[in-house]
C-alpha cells in the first residue's frame, strides 16, 4: 500500500493498477503514517464460524483545531478532485431526501394524517435499494439490490420488494424501468433467481421470481393505468405463461390433471426457501407448493385482466384460472385446518408435506384466492396463533419437527435454521393485509406493522433486517438492511391506511 501527500490531504494505492483512494480536508493537515496494525479480533465473525482475525491499515493522520460552533470536512473518494465543501454536501442531501418525501406524501395525499416520522425513515432506507445496471441500449436501466452487506439483484427479491420501494414511496417510472430491465432477461419462460457478477451467465433456478414479476406489473398497472407498457410487456408475459403450461426448466409445468403447477427436483432449490446444505436441500419442497399455486393462480387471472385491457382474447387465461382456482381445493387439511405445504410431494408417504408453515398466507393475501372465507379466516388465525412473532412469521411453526428457534452457528448451522423456524420480516406485509381481508380492521391490522416501526432504531439504523430469531426475544439477524422487508412494510402500510381512511369516512356518514 502506497501513502503520498496530496494537495489537502492523502493518495492511497493499494496495489500497482489499482484506482486510487483519495483521503481529504478543506482546513486539518495531513501526516502519512502506513501503519499496519495486525490480528484485530473479530468476535462475531468468529460467532459465525468465519476467518475472525484481520489487519486494519492506518494510512494517516489528520489534525485541525475546531472553534465552538465550527465544523470540519474529511472527504474519502475515488475522484481526484472531490468537492470539500461540507456544507453543500449536506445541504445537497438534504434536499435529495426532501425531494424523496415530497413525492410519497403526494403519493398519499388523501391520507388525513403525516405519516409517523418511522414511515418516512422506511421511505428513505427505500431508496438505499434502488441501483443502476446498465445494459446494451438502456444506460440508465435500474434494478433492486436484494439485501445489505452480503445481496446483490435477485430476481424474486426485486419482485416482492417493487411495489413497496416504487409504487408506495411515489415513483412509478422507477418500477417502469425495473419492470422493462427483467422482461430482458426472461428465458425459457424464467426469471433469473440471481444476477451473477459482470461476464457471467445469469442463474434460472428459481420457479416463483416469474410469478412474481405478474404481481409487480399487476401493482403497476393498477396504480398507473399505463396501457403502454402493458403493451409492450404483454408478449412476454403471454411467453411466460406458454412455458408453464408446455414445462420449463426443473419439470415446471402444469398438470393438466388440476391446473396446478408442478416444480422440482432433487439436488435444487427453487422456491424462496432455498437453503442448501453442501449439497443436501434444506427444504427441498419438490412438488406442488402451496404460495407457487396461489401466484399462478394469481397470474392467470392478471393475464387475463391484461388481455381485456388490451382488447385481446381473454379465455384461455381465465380457463387456466378457472381451473387453477378448482384445483386449489387439494391444498386444504380438514383435519387440521389449514393448507398442506406441498401436496404431490415424491418423498412424502401420502404425497403431502402438512407441516405448519408461512407460504399459505399468500393464498390469502394476494387479490385471488381459491380458499373460502371460513378457510381465509382459519389460515390467518393458526398463523397469527403458531407463527406470528414481533417482527414477521416464523419459517416454521414451534411444535413442528425440525423447528430451531435461533439463527446461530456454523454457516451450515445457520443454513439449517433458515427456514425452520427463523422469522422473516418481509412476511409482516402479507400476514397484515390477509388479517385486514378477513377481519376488515385497519387499525388491528396497522397494529402488526407498530413494532417493525421501533425496530428501524434496533439493528441496522434506519432500516429494517432480513431476519429475526423464532425465539424471544426475536434477535435481528442476516442482512441488517433488506428490500422485501421494508418493501413489504411499506406496501401493507399504504393499504391499510386507504383501508382506515375509507373506515372513517364511513363512520362519519
Amino acid at each position: 500500500m502506497e501513502v503520498t501527500p496530496v494537495e489537502r490531504g492523502l493518495k492511497v494505492v493499494a496495489l500497482e493498477g489499482a484506482t486510487p483512494f483519495y483521503v481529504l480536508s478543506d482546513s486539518a493537515s495531513a501526516r502519512p503514517a502506513k501503519e499496519w496494525y495486525r490480528n484485530f479480533d473479530l468476535a462475531a465473525e468468529r460467532a459465525r464460524g468465519l476467518p475472525d482475525r484481520t489487519d486494519h491499515f492506518f494510512a494517516g493522520e489528520f489534525r485541525a483545531t475546531i472553534a465552538p460552533g465550527g465544523s470540519l470536512t474529511i472527504v474519502a473518494s475515488t475522484a481526484a478532485a472531490p468537492s470539500l465543501v461540507g456544507e453543500a454536501a449536506f445541504v445537497k442531501r438534504q434536499f435529495e431526501t426532501g425531494a424523496l418525501l415530497d413525492r410519497f406524501l403526494a403519493a398519499n395525499h388523501g391520507t388525513t394524517q403525516t405519516p409517523s416520522p418511522a414511515v418516512q425513515q422506511l421511505v428513505l432506507a427505500a431508496d438505499q435499494f434502488i441501483a443502476a445496471r446498465p445494459l446494451d441500449g438502456a444506460a440508465d436501466a435500474k434494478t433492486i439490490l436484494a439485501g445489505y452487506p452480503w445481496f446483490s439483484d435477485w430476481g424474486r427479491d426485486t419482485m416482492i420488494a417493487l411495489p413497496g420501494l416504487c409504487l408506495a414511496t411515489g415513483r412509478p417510472w422507477l418500477a417502469r424501468n425495473i419492470l422493462r430491465t427483467f422482461s430482458r432477461f426472461v428465458s425459457e419462460g424464467m426469471l433469473p433467481n440471481q444476477f451473477p457478477r459482470a461476464g457471467a451467465a445469469p442463474v434460472y433456478n428459481t420457479v416463483d421470481a416469474a410469478l412474481w414479476y405478474f404481481e409487480a406489473v399487476r401493482q403497476y398497472f393498477e396504480a398507473t393505468s399505463d396501457i403502454g407498457l402493458l403493451h409492450e410487456l404483454y408478449p412476454v408475459l403471454d411467453s411466460i405463461m406458454d412455458a408453464h403450461v408446455r414445462g420449463t426448466r426443473y419439470c415446471i409445468r402444469v398438470d393438466s390433471a388440476d391446473g396446478l403447477l408442478y416444480a422440482g427436483e432433487p439436488g435444487v432449490q427453487l422456491t424462496w426457501m432455498d437453503a442448501k446444505v453442501g449439497d443436501r436441500v434444506v427444504t427441498p419442497r419438490i412438488g406442488k407448493p402451496v404460495e407457487v399455486n396461489a401466484l399462478w393462480l394469481n397470474a392467470a387471472a392478471a393475464m387475463a385482466q391484461f388481455a381485456r385491457a388490451l382488447d385481446r382474447n381473454a379465455a384461455r387465461h381465465e380457463d387456466l384460472a378457472k381451473r387453477a382456482r378448482t384445483g386449489f381445493a387439494r391444498f386444504w387439511n380438514p383435519e387440521k385446518q389449514f393448507c398442506f405445504d406441498v401436496i404431490d410431494a415424491p418423498g412424502s408417504p401420502d404425497g403431502k408435506d402438512a407441516a405448519l408453515r408461512p407460504n399459505q398466507i399468500l393464498a390469502v393475501s394476494l387479490p385471488e384466492t381459491a380458499l373460502t372465507p371460513e378457510q381465509q379466516r382459519a389460515v390467518v388465525d393458526v398463523c397469527a396463533r403458531e407463527l406470528l412473532t414481533s417482527f414477521g412469521l416464523r419459517s416454521l411453526a414451534r411444535n413442528e419437527a425440525g423447528y430451531r428457534g435461533r439463527y446461530a452457528g456454523s454457516p451450515e448451522e445457520r443454513d439449517e435454521a433458515y427456514h425452520q423456524g427463523t422469522v422473516w420480516g418481509w412476511l409482516l406485509g402479507p400476514f397484515a393485509l390477509a388479517h385486514l381481508r378477513v377481519y376488515q380492521n385497519a387499525g388491528e391490522a396497522m397494529y402488526f406493522l407498530e413494532p417493525m416501526f421501533g425496530h428501524i432504531k434496533a439493528a441496522g439504523l434506519g432500516t429494517a433486517s432480513e431476519i429475526f430469531d423464532g425465539d424471544p426475544p426475536f434477535t435481528p439477524n442476516g442482512c441488517i438492511a433488506q428490500a422485501w422487508t421494508v418493501g413489504e412494510t411499506l406496501r401493507a402500510w399504504r393499504a391499510i391506511t386507504a383501508a382506515r381512511e375509507k373506515e372513517d369516512a364511513t363512520r362519519h356518514k
